[in-house]
């Protein structure tokens, strides 16, 4: 888990604006478009990252394809330290 943390978090050039949504969805649980307004990215990118963090494991959704609740997987929650490494590594 810690490989594809470091890949989608700093090997890509989307990886700040998926600290931000990690970030977010560890206060609480959100939908996409109250991610988008919540961080001021357009929608379409906040769905394309939630797209790379939904394949790699990193995070869940519940409900159907619009208005889909996006969490943190359990693995996820794990490794929030290393995340947080990451973070700051980044910033």
């Amino acid at each position: 888990m810690e490989g594809v943390l470091w890949y989608v978090l700093s090997g890509t050039r989307g990886g700040p604006n998926r600290a931000r949504i990690l970030k977010a969805l560890k206060r609480r649980p959100r939908n996409a478009n109250q991610l988008a307004a919540d961080l001021d990215l357009d929608y379409k990118t906040v769905r394309h990252h939630l797209d790379v963090l939904l394949d790699n494991g990193v995070v869940d959704n519940t409900g159907g394809d619009y208005g889909s609740v996006y969490t943190l997987t359990d693995r996820t929650e794990q490794y929030w330290d290393t995340i947080e490494e990451i973070i700051a590594e980044i910033e």
